[in-house]
């Protein structure tokens, strides 16, 4: 064992239902008492990336709302790990939990998060997992081309409609910038599994649309991301899901609405990597 330091680290749970004992392990808490020559702990908090597995048991589990849980905890935790779960406890719902201290023996530092992260948090390479569709699978392909222009981190996430409408609106736009006297909100619409979404979008637009130049004093470009069109009708185009497709498109537009596909998704991180100067 010579060489190898000793560390302590928590596991960091989502769990949706508590009665029913279930959850999924999210992140990590790890540190290292006495690091250095500074006395104090270093200390590093890490969540997954993956969020398959969250999916999995919780098809309702937001993603944005646990990585905006990880961004808070780290300004709050500074240099006691003893303080994580009094954070956790006060500031953040049931569905997320800690678990008890344990000891652990690491080469360094980062090796020992890493295979924590390896051990216990991230599913292995070779596990097979349903694949994303509908809504979730093009959120993950907004997320996924917004990384990498650069720009994730500088959106605004899940954006309440009811700042701009009123209280009581449910909806939630997912991603949105304000480059200079327009604010850009992208918005993820499956037309998978028919035309709901897209008939949401269009009724809550205009509101939006007047609340955004109220409260912005700014204009709106409202854009919804959508399936390509053969990921409905198929390479033959069905005549019938064409159609729903269509109507789908044609509702959003006549609210002033654009509609791109998942295949624009580099395009608009790009406009939005310049936009935002990265």
């Amino acid at each position: 064992m010579s060489g190898r330091h000793a560390c302590e680290f928590q596991l960091i749970r989502y769990v949706p239902d508590r009665t029913r004992n279930e959850f999924v392990n999210v992140g990590v808490l790890f540190w290292q008492q006495n690091f250095g020559d500074t006395g104090k702990p270093k200390m590093e908090l890490r969540f997954t990336r993956d969020w398959r597995r969250l999916r999995c048991l919780d098809p309702e589990a937001d993603p944005v709302l646990l990585e905006n849980m990880e961004n808070e905890l780290r300004r709050q935790l500074e240099d006691d790990p003893n303080k994580l779960k009094k954070i956790v406890d006060e500031s953040f719902s049931n569905n997320v939990q800690l678990t008890e201290p344990k000891g652990d023996l690491v080469e360094s530092f980062p090796a020992g998060i890493e295979e924590l992260m390896r051990m216990y948090v991230d599913p292995p390479k070779r596990e097979r997992l349903p694949r994303l569709s509908g809504r979730a699978a093009i959120q993950s392909m907004m997320r996924a081309e917004f990384e990498h222009a650069g720009v994730w981190d500088l959106l605004r996430k899940r954006i309440p409609a009811s700042d701009y409408t009123r209280p009581g609106d449910s909806l939630r736009i997912d991603a949105g910038y304000r480059p200079n006297g327009v604010i850009r909100m992208f918005h993820a619409v499956s037309l998978e599994p028919g035309l709901d979404l897209a008939k949401v979008l269009a009724f809550s637009a205009g509101r939006l649309r007047t609340g955004v130049e109220r409260v912005e004093r700014a204009g709106l470009e409202l854009t919804a991301i959508v399936e390509p069109v053969t990921k409905i009708a198929g390479q033959d185009q069905d005549a019938e899901r064409l159609a729903t497709y269509r109507f789908g498109v044609e509702t959003m537009e006549e609210a002033q609405i654009r509609v791109l596909t998942t295949t624009d998704m580099n395009r608009v991180a790009e406009t939005a990597r310049r936009d935002l100067r990265v």
